[in-house]
């Protein structure tokens, strides 16, 4: 039996007022995001913004369903919408924050397995890593250099691609 040890690292801020000027503007168009929730049945809006390498940013927003689960979460909104329109793009950071009117959210809101998943997918099409701002309104910041640190052990068959 061997004992592995998995780590991650990743940066922490106060608020977004501490990140790079590049990072603070892709956070606030994440906050526009928001505006654009189709969320009527759980109240709780996600907003995802992605820079890619051109310097283009794309929105997305959670789309719910009263036919759940035939709705969608922001980052998956956003990344499918890249892949629609811009297959041969290079995203290199991605910040998603949330916001409901039932409670404040005192911590950063990560994504779903799923989105997880699907963020592994494009960073491996890509072959280099996308950086993850996770960050509450008005508070902290978490900050990941590559999606594979946050879920290590993704579905990844090579021989598929044959």
């Amino acid at each position: 039996m061997n004992a592995i040890n998995l780590n991650i690292t990743f940066e922490q801020y106060a608020d977004i007022s501490e990140l790079t000027l590049a990072d603070k503007t892709l956070c606030e168009c994440a906050e526009k995001a928001l505006r654009t929730s189709y969320s009527p049945y759980s109240k709780f809006r996600v907003g995802t913004a992605i820079r890619l390498a051109s310097g283009e940013i794309i929105l997305g927003s959670n789309q719910e369903n009263l036919a759940y689960p035939s709705g969608l979460c922001a980052e998956r909104v956003a990344l499918f919408s890249i892949g629609s329109t811009y297959p041969d793009a290079v995203i290199e950071s991605m910040a998603i924050t949330a916001q409901t009117d039932n409670f404040e959210i005192l911590k950063p809101v990560t994504s779903c397995g799923g989105c997880l998943q699907v963020m592994v997918e494009f960073e491996r099409k890509q072959n280099a890593p996308i950086e993850v701002i996770f960050y509450c309104l008005n508070g902290e910041v978490l900050k990941v250099p590559s999606v594979k640190s946050l879920i290590p052990f993704a579905f990844v068959e090579d021989r598929l691609e044959r």
